[in-house]
């Protein structure tokens, strides 16, 4: 069997495998080369992405599963404000330019159950969602007309248990981030 030949990733001679000095997936002809390459910007980024994902490891290490429910929640939240970019407070109808929330129809604490429900959560802006109280008459109103009596009738009966794990919020951040990619996608392909 014939050895296949490397490129050094310093000054781009062929180089046969077995006398190749290789370094994760860079070869090298000499190790004077893979220093002088590791002093290069390629070589410095290269080291920057492994420090980098190192980092990231040992964060993840860390985290919390308040931390994974943040995280879990804001990507949700993103994905309801995008989804209800065209459309104006659920709340007080009005359509201005300041700042928009995810705004819950049963809140967190009263129903954790409904944290992550897209029937349960629609763009408020924060004048109704800080100030208001969630403005949730009105809320209620124009709830009935977005999603139907019965969906809201089921959202205010809705009693059960919700214990979520990590994997599980980590599986509902990859969701909905993936969601709200494509719902871009899609917006700016003009469909």
């Amino acid at each position: 069997m014939q050895s296949r030949n490397r490129r050094c990733a310093y000054c781009k001679k062929k180089v046969p495998t077995e006398t190749a000095k290789i370094n994760g997936l860079k070869a090298f002809c000499s190790t004077d080369h893979a220093i002088a390459w590791l002093g290069t910007e390629n070589g410095q980024n290269t080291l920057q992405k492994a420090r980098n994902a190192k980092t990231k490891a040992d964060r993840e290490k860390l985290m919390t599963k308040t931390d994974y429910a943040k995280l879990a929640q804001a990507a949700f939240n993103a994905y309801v404000r995008f989804r209800d970019r065209d459309k104006p407070c659920i709340s007080c109808g009005r359509d201005h330019q300041g700042q928009y929330h995810a705004g819950h129809y049963r809140t967190t604490a009263a129903a954790p159950q409904l944290r992550f429900n897209t029937h349960n959560v629609h763009k408020q802006c924060s004048v109704c969602n800080n100030h208001k109280s969630g403005n949730i008459v009105e809320y209620r109103i124009n709830l009935i007309k977005r999603i139907g009596e019965e969906k809201v009738r089921m959202l205010e009966s809705n009693q059960d248990f919700a214990r979520y794990n990590i994997d599980y919020l980590q599986r509902l951040k990859r969701v909905f981030l993936k969601k709200l990619r494509l719902k871009k996608k899609l917006v700016d392909s003009g469909k």
